[in-house]
Parts: C-alpha cells; structure tokens; sequence
C-alpha cells in the first residue's frame, strides 16, 4: 500500500496532517473539529500520562476527579477569567429531546434547564467552589490535586492533537498558606514540565513568563515552556500559573492560620494536554514518518523475520523467541512481527512510518552466521550484530538514539534562534529565517500588539535563564530591562 508522505520543505502542514492519519495516530471524528486518537496514537498519550502522573505524584499530589459541567454563574465571579473563555464554551441548555412525530428527535422545549451549564473549558471554578468546603485550617494545607480529564473550547479552525475543539490534558490545581509557597510550586511544576519534555521527548525547551496580555485569564503569572518545531514556528508546551488569591476571594476559600487569623488561601493552576503529541511529531519527525525517542516509543523495538517456507519460519521463531525474551528481561519493549500477511519490505516500511526506534531482521543467512540485522531509525544506518551481543548493543542504542534526537532538536534551535536589534531586522530575519528571535521590548501592550498585528509574531516568552541586559525596544526606542523571546506559533 502505498504511504508516501508529502515533504516537509514542499508543504509542512500537508506532511503534517497526512503523518498523523498514515501512521495511525489519530482521524477526524463525525463531529466537527473533535479527533479519534487511534490505539497507536493513544499508547503514545499514555506513555506520557504514565510518566507525568509519577512525577506528580512523587512531589505529593494526588488525582481526583471533578464534573464535567459546570454552572454558568461559576463564571461571572472571576471577572477575568470569564473574559478569557467566554467565546470559547460550549453551553448546555436543555435536558431532553422528543420525538418530532417525523420519525427524528427534537430538542424538547420544554425542558430548559434553570440554569444553563458550561461544559469545562478548564475547571478553576467548579474547583474552588469544592475547594470551599475542604480546606478551613492551616492543618488542611497544602492542598495539592490533579485531574486527569477531557476538555471543551470551541475552536472553528482545527488540527489533530494541535487544535481541536475536544482535547485530553491533565490539570494541577493546589492550595496554600502563603504567597511565596504557591510561587514555589508553580515553579516547581514548570520544572517538572520541563524535565520531561526534554528526558521523554528529547525536546528542548525554553522556560519563561508569559507577558500579561498572554497570560492565562485570571494568573498574576504564566510560567511557560516554549519548544521550536522543524519549520521554525514556536509551540506552547505546557504552562504553569501563579493565580495570587484570585479565585480564593472569588469562591469564599478562607482557612484558620496558626495564631487564629483568617485568610484567603494562595493558588496555583498546571497543564499539558495532547498537544504535546503535535509537538514530538513535529520536534523529530522526517519525510519517511514518525521518529520516536526511545523512552515514549510503545515499541522500542521491532523483529522482523526473513524467510521463505514454515521450515525457515520455524527457525526464526525460536530465535527470535528467545531474543524476545532476553530484550524484556532488560525492559526494552519489543514486538515480533512474524504475520504471513505483509511481506518484510512492507513490514519494513511500516515499522519506519511508526517511528519504531530499532529494527531488528533475522533470515536464514543470520542463523548461519549467528547474527541479526540491526537497523536504526533516526539515522538509517544499519549493522551485522552477533547474537551473543544483540541484547547490550540495543540496551545501549536506546540511550544512544535519546540523546541523539535530544541534540539534534537542541543545535536546530541554536542555528534557528537570531539576536536582533531593530525592527528592520526583526521582520527581515523572521520572513527569510523564522525560528526563535531574542529582541528588545518596551514592556507595553500597544508595542506588543502593533508587533503582532504587523508581522503576526508573539512574544512567546521573557525567558528565566536570559541575563538581565539594559538596551532599547527596536520598535519604539524606549528603554527595555532585558531581552524576549519572539516567534510565530501553534
């Protein structure tokens, strides 16, 4: 069958969309702008459920789980935040349908609800409204909880795993006493983030705050970290939020402090969602498919038998049987692939599209000979391996092949990330080049937008490692504290 991807240099967003739906990662659902992420494309999701909900939960939160619809009068008491998503919820308004006498249903109009029903763009709300009840002293903090959830924002422009009007995420809400420990755990959860973007995903990241017309509706501070794709357009890859004592005063939270006092309780909010699919596709990904770093690829390994009769076949089996094994003893995952259905080269093929990291050929001339096939694929490259060292060189290549990808993704963005110092260059580099442009701003929201409206470009972040450097705005030539972070994005 034929799997011919379009190039990435001829039409990224084509490459795009055909890699997602070719290597059965995910499809358009019968509903508008909603995906069906595919089993393939779900182990993927749960290798990195798996390894944030450890990580979660070694640093002592636990996961609950909160409504799916949440009373539109939730949202009018953090003025803010229902700026924020008033044009993106979903609303219910009725409880039942009936019969249309037509052979079809119709919404009955008689069963409007009271009140209607958002359902959950982000659960702050129906969160701090339970909050409420559960914390009244010092001794019920902190309160550190995550879920694991859907979420609803009605987008009209969509793209799998990127932008789609349903997605899955995790979301960490927490309770403190004092403002400097709520700060503490928003950095720490960017930290978090950040560990394993680069650790699992091997992609490198910026860490940073975003500017207070970016930050998330509600926050005093979004921490983010940011990631450059392969065509040089930025991607928002998790984000940490400092929420002060808005929501608190906004729902009643108040708790009994040590000396008797009352107070409203300190916040924080956190969240990655499926988006983080879009960014490995786009972080490693070539024209022949997906490329999977070691530590999220479901199969880390692959064995493909080369044969012609059961006999041979026969052979092969106990071999690659017993490889089987030796490589689960040392955790590596590993498929055999011994279907009579596909032929090795199209086996090969598929094992390629799906980014399988090693591949593994064993035919009768291996069983001479006592070796196998071995193949790689971040970089092609293959090799006769004895079978009495088949086991520690894969054992090896896992961590070889993580770094590889890790380095790779990191010198991209060195030779992709431009210091510019007027406006003139600005727009110069970012329509010849694109990538990440470290400039000057004065710190207002007019400079900031009349940026974006003219050249599409957003300040992605004010990166946390960027050394504190006077200079002035390129666009306005007033004086500007330190340098940002510019780009196009997701």
């Amino acid at each position: 069958m034929a799997k011919n991807l379009t190039k990435r240099d001829e039409d990224y967003s084509k490459w795009y969309n055909e890699l997602v739906i070719k290597a059965d990662l995910a499809e358009n659902s019968g509903v508008r702008g909603c995906m069906v992420i595919k089993p393939y494309g779900y182990s993927i999701w749960e290798r990195m459920q798996a390894e944030l909900d450890r990580k979660f939960k070694e640093t002592g939160h636990q996961n609950a789980y909160f409504p799916l619809f949440i009373p539109k009068s939730y949202f009018s008491k953090e003025a803010s935040h229902v700026d924020g998503f008033a044009k993106e919820c979903a609303v219910v308004t009725h409880y039942r349908l009936k019969d249309d006498g037509k052979g079809g249903v119709i919404v009955d109009p008689d069963a409007k609800l009271e009140e209607e029903l958002i359902v959950r763009p982000t659960s702050e709300t129906i969160i701090w409204d339970t909050y409420r009840k559960w914390i009244q002293s010092y001794r019920d903090l902190p309160l550190l909880i995550n879920q694991w959830a859907n979420v609803v924002r009605w987008e009209m422009r969509t793209r799998l795993f990127l932008r789609t009007a349903e997605f899955l995420w995790q979301e960490g809400h927490t309770a403190h006493a004092t403002e400097q420990e709520a700060i503490v755990e928003a950095e720490l959860m960017l930290d978090i983030y950040a560990e394993f973007a680069e650790n699992y995903m091997a992609m490198p990241v910026i860490k940073g705050l975003k500017t207070e017309s970016e930050r998330f509706a509600g926050a005093l501070e979004t921490y983010c970290i940011e990631a450059l794709m392969q065509d040089g357009k930025a991607l928002q890859a998790g984000t940490s939020h400092f929420l002060g004592q808005n929501f608190a005063k906004a729902f009643d939270v108040k708790f009994a402090a040590k000396d008797g006092k009352l107070d409203h309780v300190w916040a924080t909010s956190w969240g990655v969602s499926t988006r983080l699919m879009g960014a490995l596709i786009m972080t490693h990904s070539d024209d022949k498919g997906l490329v999977l770093p070691p530590n999220l690829a479901p199969d880390q390994v692959v064995i493909v038998p080369i044969y012609r009769g059961e006999e041979q076949l026969e052979e092969i089996n106990v071999v690659a049987n017993e490889l089987m094994k030796s490589l689960r003893s040392q955790g590596i995952r590993v498929k055999y692939d011994n279907r009579d259905t596909h032929k090795p080269g199209w086996k090969f093929n598929e094992y390629e599209l799906k980014g399988v990291p090693v591949r593994i050929a064993i035919g009768p001339k291996d069983l001479e000979n006592g070796t196998v096939e071995l193949a790689r694929r971040d970089t092609f490259e293959k090799q006769f391996v004895s079978k009495d060292v088949v086991v520690e060189t894969v054992v090896g290549l896992m961590d070889e092949i993580q770094e590889k990808l890790y380095n790779k993704a990191k010198d991209y963005r060195t030779e992709n990330t431009t210091e510019v110092s007027s406006y003139d260059e600005f727009k110069e580099v970012l329509e010849a080049k694109g990538g990440f442009i470290l400039a000057h701003w004065d710190g207002t929201i007019e400079t900031e937008d009349k940026i974006k409206n003219e050249t599409k470009a957003t300040i992605r972040c004010i990166p946390l490692d960027v050394k504190k450097e006077e200079g002035t705005c390129m666009v306005t030539g007033k004086p500007s504290k330190n340098l940002v972070l510019f780009a196009k994005a997701y």
